[in-house]
């Protein structure tokens, strides 16, 4: 069953050394500060009373800075201080209150106030707050029962204020560790998500220009004896191809390249040719949105890849409105597990839902393959 951390469980997860930090005893042992009104009921005693009162009332503020050291040396976390010690501890700074009823009698009751103190931040909420019970219940029970107390009210609604607010911090902790922890969340996806984004980019530009680089190679290789000039042509190209996808993974690496829908169908229109497909390709851009511009880019490098990669097309042809873009080669078509579930359509769409656009594939009107992106959900 899961538990609500204590105060001192989100001292814990600082990381380092466990429990408070080195003077936090110091801001814990202002409050003693109110023991002064049991110091004064003792000293009005006389002999072995008063001499037993003042070294219980020294134990007990002893055991109470303790606590704190304690915490910080052994650790109060999961890993730290169990429950039943620290309820042990409990047991013994209750024992001291008792052996100060003798010298200090009523005023004793101001001790219970550090206990519930220390209860509230050591236990488990529902524990801790059985245990403040059990206090003030005694506490109201003594001032009736015991001769000579007065029942003004002032101890128990001590305990209530003292164990309220270290409540109050305990929340306040446990929330900052619930946005710290949420923070780590958010970084982690963010880290996730930048390595899911470069992977995306690395497949698109290595994908498509190493398709066109290798149709070049081999209509190079086809023609070298029989049109030695037109190879050595081809042969520039793959060279300026390779100089320019290096280009984009360096840019790529440094996070900040962007394509352009106007380039692409530059490169589209040479990779096609290069395959000798027929390309049927938009002279102009400028009924696009300049919003839409890079997502159609990449439509046209991803479509064209497949194109050219997959189809055995004769002919391709592309469709661009202001608001969709379209595809279509008269090729073999989608085939189950091919071209409609690549690792390039996956990031396609990925692009597309942060664009509010949907990705459509399946097959071509007359035949072929259809890859359509429209704006606009």
């Amino acid at each position: 069953m899961k538990t609500s951390p204590t105060l001192m469980d989100a001292l814990a997860e600082r990381g380092g050394r466990p429990g408070p930090g080195r003077w936090g005893w110091l801001a814990a042992g202002v409050w003693l500060f109110y023991l002064n009104q049991p110091f004064e009921e003792i000293i009005h005693r006389e002999g072995t009373t008063r001499v037993l009162g003042l070294v219980t009332l020294a134990l007990f503020g002893l055991s109470y800075l303790g606590f704190f050291g304690w915490i910080r040396w052994v650790g109060i976390g999961p890993q730290g201080m169990p429950t039943w010690q620290r309820l042990a501890y409990l047991g013994g700074m209750l024992a001291l209150s008792l052996l100060l009823l003798p010298s200090a009698g009523q005023q004793a009751l101001t001790c219970l106030v550090y206990i519930s103190a220390v209860a509230m931040m050591a236990l488990d909420l529902r524990i801790a707050i059985g245990v403040v019970a059990l206090l003030l219940g005694g506490v109201e029970l003594a001032m009736r029962v015991v001769p000579g107390w007065t029942d003004n009210g002032s101890f128990g609604f001590a305990i209530f204020l003292g164990a309220l607010a270290v409540f109050g911090m305990r929340r306040a902790i446990q929330r900052s560790i619930e946005l710290t922890a949420a923070r780590k969340d958010m970084a982690e996806l963010a880290v996730q998500e930048e390595r899911n984004r470069f992977a995306r980019d690395l497949h698109d530009i290595l994908g498509h220009s190493l398709t066109v680089i290798t149709v070049k190679a081999e209509l190079a290789g086809k023609l070298i004896e029989a049109n030695p000039e037109r190879a050595a042509a081809e042969v520039a190209d793959v060279e300026s191809l390779a100089r320019a996808a290096l280009a984009d993974v360096r840019a790529a690496v440094a996070g900040y390249r962007e394509l352009s829908l106007a380039g692409e169908l530059v490169s589209a229109r040479a990779a096609l040719q290069a395959a000798e497909i027929k390309a049927d390709l938009p002279t102009t851009v400028d009924e696009v949105p300049e919003e839409n511009r890079e997502l159609f880019a990449w439509v046209v490098r991803e479509g064209v890849t497949n194109v050219v990669r997959h189809s055995g097309a004769k002919r391709c042809t592309i469709r661009i409105t202001a608001a969709q873009i379209e595809v279509l080669d008269d090729g073999k078509g989608p085939t189950p597990g091919g071209r409609t579930s690549g690792h390039g359509l996956i990031g396609l769409r990925e692009r597309a839902d942060q664009a509010d656009a949907y990705v459509q594939v399946g097959e071509a009107p007359g035949g072929g393959f259809r890859l359509a992106v429209k704006v606009g959900l």
